[in-house]
């Protein structure tokens, strides 16, 4: 038994460990005895390095916040605070819900506290994903209906247009009947596209970084090496189950789209892994989730499309198809997994959440 866990015996401690609420205990100097997995999560700083430093260093700057915790201590009460910034160490500003309340237990009677801390900024995101799922299905259904409707008629136009040039005296004007199969194929490729791939798709355990190198590469040489994409990734992440072609396929469509965000400005592209937990998708929580953020430095998302973003013929660029990112969603949906976003001129992070794993 380690540091963290002197005071709770096995069972308390996997309940304590999975609860989705951040809990940490800190004792009367307010030293730090135990965090569970949430807040780990929340502090981004594992138990190893929470456990034993004083609150105060690890939250910087919450006066008013200590000042609560050790009147709980002193008085033997609890106290909850709504809508408190609070600064975790090495993290930016955060607001949260929180709770705490004396607790005499374990082997001894110290008074300690208990400090749950709730995430508004997480609960806002829930919703959010949950918007994102709904307009992810509704996108999906949408582009299907779409795209038989259009394809049903390309058959008889590329028909009639090869039976006209059959006729044509002046084999001169086939020119303008090629132009009409041409782009009627063209129009056939992009059904093809919207409707998704034919079949099952090809499942095997990939290397989410061995698909980022891949996209990267292929970005660069796009431009001839005008375009550096920094890459920050964690090591620590596990392959995961998945269509290798369909993650290139999604990934592609959102660094290319972080390209044509910069352009004409310097670029600064970042493509960064993480690794989340307790993670919410759609109806499901899971206890791992990979996390790929793709971070450009261009102009933003233009509010006016920012809730339609995601849905089919929505773009921000004059000669965009508005298919780029539905496809992308469609894609890692298939996956399990989530696309959200978040935007201001000079900033933008689209990030991609993939499930380690089965949740529950």
């Amino acid at each position: 038994m380690n540091k963290t866990d002197e005071h709770c015996p096995d069972n308390d401690r996997a309940l304590f460990r999975i609860l989705a609420t951040s809990v940490l205990v800190v004792n009367r100097s307010l030293g730090i005895t135990q965090v569970n997995s949430a807040a780990e999560s929340l502090l981004e700083q594992s138990a190893t390095k929470l456990v034993g430093r004083k609150l105060q260093e690890v939250i910087v700057g919450g006066y008013e916040f200590i000042q609560i915790i050790t009147r709980a201590l002193a008085e033997q009460r609890s106290f909850t605070e709504r809508d408190m910034t609070l600064t975790p160490m090495n993290m930016q500003s955060i607001v949260v819900d929180f709770t705490v309340s004396p607790w005499i237990g374990g082997s001894d009677t110290e008074v300690r506290a208990v400090i749950e801390i709730a995430s508004v900024e997480r609960h806002q995101r829930i919703q959010l994903e949950e918007n994102m799922v709904r307009q992810n299905y509704v996108s999906a259904v949408l582009m299907r209906g779409l795209a038989h409707e259009v394809k049903n008629p390309l058959g008889g136009i590329r028909g009639a247009a090869q039976l006209l040039e059959r006729e044509l005296e002046d084999h001169r004007l086939a020119e303008y009947t090629q132009i009409i199969v041409g782009e009627v194929d063209r129009l056939h490729a992009l059904v093809d596209r919207m409707l998704g791939p034919r079949g099952h798709s090809e499942t095997d355990w990939v290397n989410i970084h061995e698909v980022l190198e891949q996209v990267s590469q292929v970005v660069e040489a796009e431009h001839s090496g005008a375009i550096k994409i920094v890459r920050d990734y964690d090591p620590s992440l596990p392959v995961i189950k998945g269509d290798r072609d369909r993650l290139i396929q999604a990934f592609l469509n959102l660094v290319r789209n972080a390209v044509r965000a910069v352009d004409g400005i310097d670029a600064n592209i970042m493509v960064r892994s993480r690794a989340d937990r307790n993670f919410t998708i759609g109806d499901k929580v899971h206890s791992l989730v990979m996390r790929v953020d793709v971070i450009d430095n261009g102009v933003g998302v233009a509010p006016e499309i920012s809730e339609g973003i995601f849905f089919p013929m929505v773009s921000g660029h004059a000669d965009g198809s508005g298919l780029g990112l539905p496809l992308a969603q469609s894609m890692v949906s298939d996956h399990g997994g989530l696309i959200a976003f978040k935007s201001e001129p000079g900033h933008t992070e689209f990030t991609v959440w993939l499930p380690i794993g089965d949740g529950k």
